[in-house]
């Protein structure tokens, strides 16, 4: 994500590296299973909400003219009580101004940034995807030196983005400096069969300071190398990130809901897990 539905009761998969996902051998170093009574907020611990418009930042909109309101608050972010997490979509109150007026759409965004950033190696997450057009869930990170070193210097993966118009694609990208914003440093990936409503899938991404590598249910969907970022400005991922989830609503990715009949939609989140390679 560029800066600028029902619950399951199947059981966890294993804290463990899908079959697939590169032939590295891999510990797990941190985790989130969302586990909890239902209503409760996400651990604070692990996660901080972002919240407001993104005005504060400098970017009304997120910088990308979406129209949510993200809000530290149980009515957008909770634990279902199931082991997931539930960032939901909603019609805002009355009374709620946003940066192009009466807010229309309150969300969620939550963050590790300050409380735990990614060395170089794997990040995986497991999301069952809401949809409807004009919804942008995505599961992404930036370079642990932001907001003191800007986007896209920082550096931007995006693990997972989806159009809530396209049920079964999904995609992969990078930003950072000489490649940001319409990067070409992007992929989709098509789903066999079925959506990605319908049921859980797992989101990967691999990465050191040779290539990086995204993986869709344990299957490498794009690889892009040292070499191959810098055709188009350097290469800054040789750094810890911070991971990021949210469901924006609205704005240049997807445009905006044609109907609110959409919501509530809710991105369901299984686990978070960070792996770094065995010595």
């Amino acid at each position: 994500m560029a800066w600028v539905g029902a619950c399951s009761t199947a059981p966890k998969p294993p804290a463990r590296t899908p079959t697939e996902v590169p032939p590295e051998q891999w510990t797990l170093v941190w985790s989130d299973e969302f586990e909890g009574d239902s209503g409760l907020f996400v651990d604070t611990t692990k996660w901080r909400p972002d919240t407001a418009d993104g005005c504060s930042m400098g970017n009304c909109g997120w910088g990308n003219q979406e129209k949510e309101y993200y809000t530290a608050t149980t009515t957008n972010i909770a634990l279902n009580g199931r082991g997931q997490l539930m960032i939901t979509a909603r019609v805002a109150p009355p009374g709620m101004s946003c940066y192009y007026g009466p807010c229309r759409y309150t969300s969620g965004k939550i963050t590790t940034r300050g409380k735990f950033h990614a060395q170089p190696g794997m990040v995986e997450g497991r999301i069952k995807l809401p949809t409807g057009q004009g919804l942008w869930p995505a599961f992404w990170m930036l370079g642990e030196g932001f907001p003191a070193v800007p986007w896209p210097q920082c550096g931007e993966l995006d693990i997972m983005e989806n159009k809530g118009s396209q049920p079964t694609i999904t995609s992969s990208a990078i930003h950072g400096p000489g490649y940001s914003g319409a990067t070409p440093l992007a992929r989709a990936n098509q789903l066999s069969q079925g959506a990605y409503h319908e049921d859980f899938h797992t989101f990967a991404v691999a990465w050191n300071n040779t290539q990086i590598r995204f993986f869709v249910d344990g299957a490498l969907h794009y690889s892009v190398t040292r070499g191959d970022v810098q055709n188009y400005g350097p290469w800054v991922f040789d750094r810890n990130f911070f991971a990021i989830l949210n469901l924006a609503v609205g704005g240049q990715f997807d445009g905006d809901p044609q109907s609110d009949a959409i919501l509530p939609a809710t991105m369901l989140i299984d686990y978070v897990r960070v792996y770094v390679p065995q010595p």
